[in-house]
């Protein structure tokens, strides 16, 4: 089902802008690229459904480690907050990025909630102590060992994402341009990644041809 509120002219795009700005580079490109923004970010917007009413709440999050080639994302929990109620409830998730400049990523996948030790003693960061507190029964400390401490694994299955073209000069040219001449202003490499791709990512071929 799609939404349409016009008829425009057949030879002409609905969405001048994705039509302008949407690069399609090699796979290996689009991946590093992506990768490489979301650790600039460091944060991102984690988006889940609140089981008892399937309404969508977002929470900002710090990305502690990255697996899958770049692709899959770690972020520290505590298992008792809200957030592992909804993925217990809806798995599905997305987790945005944006920066000061209007580089965006979004990226939509599936998360499971980690709590094996060895994983969180990989990953752990003596700044969680801050987050948790220590209730002081010699179990929930904030340490590497409290219970309470696990982390949510995303597994992407699509993404999509802009970062800038050409320099900042270039780019308000591009738009002055556009005002004037009525065209899309070209200030963006618009990617998407499809599950196809991702998985295609995922193939140990693809893995070594990016090492």
């Amino acid at each position: 089902m799609s939404f349409s509120n016009t008829d425009v002219p057949g030879d002409k795009p609905a969405d001048p802008y994705k039509a302008t700005n949407k690069n399609e580079p090699d796979l290996k490109e689009k991946v590093e690229d992506l990768s490489n923004f979301v650790s600039q970010c460091k944060f991102g917007m984690m988006t889940t459904r609140i089981g008892s009413t399937g309404l969508l709440t977002s929470r900002c999050m710090a990305l502690a480690a990255k697996e899958g080639g770049g692709l899959d994302l770690l972020f520290h929990t505590n298992t008792e907050s809200g957030k592992t109620d909804d993925l217990k409830s809806d798995p599905k998730i997305n987790i945005a990025f944006l920066n000061p400049t209007g580089e965006w990523a979004s990226i939509s996948g599936e998360a499971s909630i980690v709590t094996d030790r060895e994983t969180v003693r990989k990953y752990y960061s003596p700044g969680l102590k801050a987050w948790l507190g220590d209730l002081e029964d010699g179990t929930h400390d904030g340490g590497p060992e409290d219970p309470r401490i696990g982390v949510i694994k995303v597994t992407a299955k699509t993404a999509t994402y802009a970062i800038a073209s050409g320099t900042l000069l270039g780019r308000g040219a591009e738009i002055v341009k556009g005002v004037v001449t009525g065209s899309a202003p070209n200030v963006n490499k618009l990617r998407e990644l499809s599950e196809d791709e991702i998985q295609q990512c995922r193939r140990p071929s693809c893995s070594m041809s990016m090492l």
